[in-house]
């Protein structure tokens, strides 16, 4: 195996994919998700392996502009290392706060889009985790690190949350 040759750009090009490792999930645009919020001092293996140049590499250090060893504080996006989408695909979410209302209508407008895959469920928005939420998100995670653009589609923004529940939600977001 290769030794990373160090370029100053490396960490652009791992950051361009999403760490596939369950127990990470960053986002794309992030570091590796360290424990407890502090950033870690090299990415996980699995994610520079999704670029073919460092396939081989030992190591990828999380650059000193990532500040390793510290809280981690979101910096913006590195650009995609001028890869192409390989398509793009539009997944759906319904949620009704409540067994007795209905999700017909927020079903009937994404049908109505073309969306083929859409999560439901019902479950309040006070409620601290939603799994079809999180499935949709996993999905999309995963479809990202393969190279295709995802679109998150619901019938209204609350759906999906209010005040600081949404603002959350949205900082989960991966590049």
């Amino acid at each position: 195996m290769k030794r990373s040759r160090g370029r100053d750009d490396d960490y652009l090009r791992v950051e361009a994919h999403a760490c596939p490792m369950t127990s990470c999930a960053a986002p794309a645009g992030s570091p590796a998700e360290p424990a407890k919020g502090k950033v870690a001092v090299q990415y996980h293996t699995a994610r520079f392996r999704l670029v073919p140049a460092l396939a081989k590499a030992l190591t990828v250090t999380t650059p000193p502009v990532r500040k390793p060893g510290t809280l981690w504080i979101e910096l913006p996006c590195p650009a995609a290392a001028s890869i192409e989408p390989a398509g793009h695909v539009r997944i759906g979410y319904a949620r009704a706060s409540t067994v007795r209302q209905s999700l017909d209508t927020q079903l009937d407008a994404l049908n109505a889009t073309g969306i083929t895959r859409i999560f439901s469920e019902k479950m309040s928005t006070r409620a601290t985790t939603r799994p079809e939420l999180d499935r949709a998100v996993a999905l999309a995670r995963r479809l990202r690190s393969t190279g295709v653009a995802v679109t998150l589609v619901v019938h209204e923004h609350k759906r999906l949350g209010r005040g600081l529940g949404l603002a959350a939600l949205a900082e989960r977001r991966g590049h």
